[in-house]
């Protein structure tokens, strides 16, 4: 029985949620090309269902954390597009007052723990972020996010161990998109099944069709509800696809033309689209409606940045260390 039902306000607000999570990644990639936004910088599109599908499972006080691949998970959560584009610019109004930049956006009003440049380097802040809230006696669980490379990190099989030890209430999410950088899973591992690592642990584990929200919504409500039961963490292969290149640098030529078609064909926004017009959840006119409204929220958000100030040079000695006041007993 899942905790979280899908109905017509989920496919409503999927449509709204991944149409500006494309557009934005659209319009990043043209600022880019003009040199507007620059270092490294990792496109989303093609993935959207993997965010959808679990913010429409997770509960208000659950967190998330993820790698570089980071613009759609901000969004996704409530950030605004302000904020995560202004921090691409390097702006001071950006969410990380411009010091990250595409790679560490991150805000801890939404519970987004961030962006990490490191590969694999969150796998184990998932885990700890988790293990705060077990000590807390919440009842909140955190999202942990990865690509399909970073589970060849070691800190995975410490992190698994450890979540699995202390049944810490995390979701281990792996974006199996088929590449890492330019290399193709098959070229790295003689077990492409990746969710199977999760068996080494007792982990419970299971394949996603990560180009369906519908699919990726159930798994995750159903690894949620086990973790706020208090049975331990979930490892879930959500099998996607990247449309564009692994960062903006790369031409993508490792793949053909028609395996793209392939997963074009699948892509989460028409499926949800689609299911909109033929339940007369919402007419043409309404999905004209959110297109114009989400083409408002991009070009905004542009134009905020375009507009904001740079960074003082002061701003490089502060957030550097945190001052906290703790009580010592001096006896």
């Amino acid at each position: 029985m899942s905790a979280v039902e899908i109905n017509k306000d989920t496919y409503l607000k999927w449509f709204e949620s991944m149409l500006l999570m494309r557009k934005f990644e659209e319009k990043t990639g043209q600022l880019y090309g003009q040199q507007k936004i620059r270092g490294f910088c990792h496109l989303y599109i093609g993935q959207e269902a993997v965010v959808a599908g679990a913010i429409s499972a997770m509960g208000p006080e659950d967190s998330m954390i993820t790698s570089y691949r980071d613009h759609a998970h901000g969004l996704a959560l409530g950030m605004s597009a302000n904020s995560i584009m202004a921090e691409m610019y390097g702006k001071i109004t950006g969410c990380s007052k411009g010091k990250g930049g595409s790679m560490h956006i991150f805000s801890k009003e939404h519970n987004f723990y961030g962006g990490h440049g490191i590969v694999g380097g969150q796998m184990p802040l998932g885990a700890g972020i988790a293990f705060a809230e077990k000590y807390k006696g919440t009842k909140n669980v955190n999202i942990c996010y990865m690509g399909d490379g970073a589970v060849r990190q070691g800190a995975l099989n410490e992190s698994f161990n450890m979540a699995m030890l202390w049944k810490l209430p995390v979701i281990f999410v792996c974006e199996n998109n088929g590449y890492a950088m330019g290399t193709s899973v098959e070229r790295t591992t003689n077990m492409t099944d990746i969710y199977k690592i999760g068996l080494g642990f007792d982990m419970p584990c299971a394949p996603v069709d990560g180009m369906d929200p519908v699919a990726v919504h159930n798994a995750m409500d159903e690894a949620i509800q086990r973790a706020r039961n208090g049975e331990g963490p979930t490892f879930l292969e959500m099998r996607t696809y990247r449309y564009r290149g692994h960062s903006m640098s790369d031409p993508a030529k490792y793949r053909t033309k028609d395996e793209l078609e392939e997963y074009k064909a699948k892509d989460p926004i028409e499926q949800v689209r689609e299911v909109i017009l033929k339940e007369k959840y919402a007419d043409d006119k309404w999905i004209a409606e959110i297109e114009e409204k989400v083409k408002g929220i991009v070009d905004e958000s542009v134009k905020f940045a375009e507009e904001s100030p740079w960074p003082d040079v002061s701003e490089l000695y502060k957030d550097v260390y945190v001052q906290e006041d703790y009580a010592y007993n001096k006896d």
